[in-house]
């Protein structure tokens, strides 16, 4: 029997943001009801703009401040499983309180507030990230989720305030999912519904929450803009980074596939599921977009960077991506289809 199914009610929070918008598109086209937070009614308005066809299928709720106590007390009522995407992305400054506050806050309000005399929550699906998983690594390695990088919070804790942005970040995805393991093990007595963590790897693909231009873009789709899309900035990548396997990606569109299945799936319930498409390096991503067919009509060149080269060393981080097959039924796209389709999206907004 599946966790749940169309049409019952998910909360999706951070409805405007660059992943969610494309998980609340597919359980719209799956036949769920959605109800969307945002953080100010003007970030609300191009998420029900975009969604009109769907009516009274989609709500919006504005939540200001997901780390204040109680944030999501409200926006938990009356609905059937939760979505948990909104957390503070790559940024400068704190970004461990945040994440965790906001990750406890969530699945406080859903323990107190999740359930009625008819209905309650089943399921919660929580957005992690693949840097909770690995530590620094001098030779190739590949990841299950079994491991933790519990590293990179020894790190934090030496360096504190001193630390670099990407070390806050990596320890933000790290701290706040262990939070979020530990509060349900505290309450497993208390809880009505089990929680599935989803650990995605750098995420690609076209975008279609509200996007300005390419500055606007979220961190993972702004890097692969300025890398393979924009030869200006391209060009300071270097060598070593360009031609040599640094991580692994996924599309956007399969995360959003991933999350929905993750909400069905029975036996998706107290997982951690890691969500890759499999390695990348700069170069390969360079030259696939050089030879589509049509070529990209962009107001810059392509960059090029070093066709023909062979990268020096296998995947430093690969991950192991069996356990969403197995459990989740994942097929995921190709790097071919993944590039066109965002390419094709630059060239719609006339970038």
């Amino acid at each position: 029997m599946p966790a749940i199914q169309p049409p019952s009610k998910v909360l999706v929070s951070g409805a405007n943001g660059y992943i969610a918008m494309w998980v609340i598109r597919d359980l719209l086209e799956h036949g769920y009801s959605i109800r969307g937070t945002v953080r100010s009614t003007k970030k609300g308005e191009y998420v029900k703009k975009y969604f009109a066809g769907y009516g009274v299928k989609l709500e919006i709720v504005v939540v200001e401040d997901i780390t204040k106590e109680g944030a999501f007390d409200e926006a938990v009522k009356g609905v059937d499983a939760i979505a948990h995407i909104a957390s503070p992305v790559y940024m400068p400054g704190d970004m461990v309180e945040p994440a965790l506050k906001g990750t406890t806050g969530m699945l406080r309000s859903a323990l107190q507030f999740g359930h009625t005399h008819s209905q309650s929550i089943k399921r919660i699906v929580y957005t992690s990230s693949a840097a909770a998983i690995p530590g620094e690594m001098n030779r190739p390695a590949v990841f299950t989720e079994e491991d933790w990088n519990f590293q990179v919070v020894d790190l934090l804790k030496e360096q504190g305030e001193n630390a670099s942005d990407v070390t806050k970040y990596r320890a933000s995805k790290t701290l706040a999912e262990q939070g979020a393991w530990s509060f349900v093990k505290e309450h497993q007595h208390e809880i009505s519904w089990d929680m599935t963590a989803l650990n995605p790897t750098y995420v690609f693909g076209p975008s279609i929450h509200e996007v300005t231009d390419p500055t606007s873009l979220n961190f993972s789709a702004k890097l692969f803009y300025d890398r393979v899309a924009d030869s200006t900035k391209s060009d300071e990548v270097e060598e070593q980074l360009l031609i040599n396997t640094f991580f692994t990606w996924v599309d956007v569109r399969d995360l959003a596939v991933a999350h929905r299945r993750a909400l069905e799936v029975q036996e998706a319930g107290a997982e951690r599921i890691i969500i890759s498409a499999g390695p990348w390096r700069w170069q390969d991503f360079m030259d696939t977009a050089n030879l589509l067919d049509p070529p990209p009509q962009l107001s810059k060149p392509l960059p090029k960077g070093l066709p023909g080269t062979v990268s020096q060393h296998a995947c430093m981080y690969d991950f192991d991506n069996t356990k969403s097959q197995r459990i989740l039924g994942m097929k995921y796209r190709s790097m071919v289809e993944m590039t066109r389709d965002t390419f094709a999206d630059y060239e719609a907004r006339g970038w």
